[in-house]
């Protein structure tokens, strides 16, 4: 994250601090400042950064096995990578929102490495980002990146915004789902929703 000023945000970090009326130079949050940068840092190291650059490197797809009945190579089943943890900032009032991404494509003629999804995961989410807009920018990478014949992306997470302030709804969730291609039916893709919230293969579903 070239452009990213750490004596700027530490120095904003102390404003906010004398903002609330509290003594920045008070022993417990003297620190406090130098540690919220480190954590911005963190936060926020997508900015800048080409998610798509991780699906760089890709695989040839095996050969599908050949119909008995049409002497044909049945179509492409889809990949399926669910469970995949995530933490972004909310850029309406910076707080973060957590949880958990599902992700499948159909390839069309290359795979990638099944890690290389939740890296994209996480670099489009170390930004400032709104749920939605995070869950579109997943399909699009993916998209555009592996040229797949679909794509499906949902996103289940708890926001900060909701739970630790206003209506304070501790227990809600927000569930987003971005589509392409094949996929962007809901008839096209209810098995694999089926097999995201069914708790298949193992992992806690929607």
């Amino acid at each position: 994250m070239g452009n990213f000023d750490r004596d700027r945000i530490t120095a904003a970090i102390r404003e906010i601090l004398l903002g609330i009326g509290e003594d920045p130079d008070r022993e417990e949050l003297a620190a406090t400042p130098s540690r919220v940068a480190d954590a911005y840092a963190e936060f926020f190291a997508g900015v800048g950064v080409d998610a798509g650059a991780h699906l760089a490197q890709t695989f040839p797809v095996p050969a599908p096995p050949v119909s008995t009945l049409t002497g044909q190579p049945s179509a492409n089943e889809p990949v399926l990578v669910r469970g995949i943890a995530f933490r972004s900032i909310c850029e309406h009032h910076l707080l973060p929102f957590t949880g958990t991404a599902h992700v499948a494509y159909i390839p069309s003629d290359r795979i990638a490495g099944l890690g290389r999804l939740a890296q994209v995961i996480d670099t489009l989410a170390t930004r400032p980002q709104l749920q939605e807009r995070l869950t579109e920018q997943i399909a699009d990478t993916i998209d555009v990146a592996l040229a797949p014949n679909g794509v499906l992306v949902v996103l289940d997470a708890r926001h900060g915004c909701i739970v630790t302030r206003g209506s304070r709804q501790v227990d809600s969730s927000v569930v987003t789902i971005a589509s392409r291609g094949t996929l962007s039916t809901p008839a096209a893709r209810a098995e694999l929703m089926g097999l995201i919230s069914s708790g298949f293969a193992g992992g806690a579903g929607l």
